[in-house]
């Protein structure tokens, strides 16, 4: 079984919503970003977005924006994608979902990717600007889309059938970015949506805090953590990076 599918019947075995942690792969550097990983896992992090960073970035908010920026100047590829892959699977059997935009996959050869990506441990991929309508799955790995607020029952039932894993739902309209406080209306469309879905959900967009990770776990299978772990890896020098980015998982499990 794939290790995303794993995941989330464990996750409904235990009665748990677990936590997935977005990083920008590159930042601050590549082999870096390996050991921010290895933390987040040690700080309770049950899957990991692995960010292709890219130039136009279009659903991301400034803080990943600028991580996706530094990747680039510090020259980081979708080669390295699979280098970090490789790395991590080596020690590790946590989930890798390689997040990106359409682009990077176009540039490097859908086949040529999946290809790469499978033989890296890479489990599953998300393609934020890719509506299924038009998609073209990459076989061997599990295909995940994005589901928005303003998602009619046509499309909340088009995006399940094409959906592998788990539906990512996007908790507000907007691009990412680290949020005091949960739009007041998600809450109760969540309830709505995740009833009419076959596939376990993941929440994502502005979840940063413990308040909202309560507010959440009985209303989604996973939450997914993206600004508030990128902020921490840019607020200060690399060799804290890990330990940084790893405290903000904690925290959200936590309070401190």
């Amino acid at each position: 079984m794939n290790r995303v599918k794993r995941l989330f019947k464990h996750l409904r075995n235990e009665n748990r919503c677990g936590v997935i942690a977005y990083v920008t792969c590159g930042d601050p550097d590549v082999a870096t970003t390996s050991r921010i990983i290895e933390e987040l896992e040690r700080a309770g992090a049950d899957a990991i977005e692995l960010g292709i960073p890219f130039s136009d970035p279009i659903a991301d908010g400034p803080v990943i924006q600028a991580a996706s920026q530094r990747a680039l100047q510090s020259g980081t590829t979708t080669n390295d994608l699979f280098a970090i892959a490789r790395e991590i699977r080596s020690k590790s059997e946590i989930p890798l979902i390689a997040f990106s935009y359409l682009n990077p996959i176009l540039r490097y050869g859908r086949e040529r990717f999946a290809a790469a990506a499978i033989a890296a441990g890479i489990d599953g991929v998300l393609l934020t600007d890719q509506p299924p309508e038009s998609a073209q799955k990459l076989d061997g790995l599990a295909n995940i889309f994005l589901l928005a607020p303003t998602s009619s029952d046509k499309r909340i039932a088009a995006i399940d059938r094409a959906s592998e894993g788990f539906v990512y739902y996007v908790s507000t309209t907007g691009v990412t970015g680290a949020r005091r406080d949960l739009d007041p209306y998600l809450l109760e469309r969540l309830t709505e949506v995740r009833a009419k879905l076959r596939n376990p959900i993941a929440v994502g967009f502005g979840i940063s805090r413990h308040e909202h990770y309560e507010l959440l776990r009985d209303k989604c299978d996973a939450i997914v953590v993206g600004s508030a772990v990128v902020r921490a890896i840019a607020d200060g020098d690399a060799a804290g990076a890990p330990q940084r980015a790893g405290d903000v998982i904690r925290s959200i499990l936590a309070p401190r």
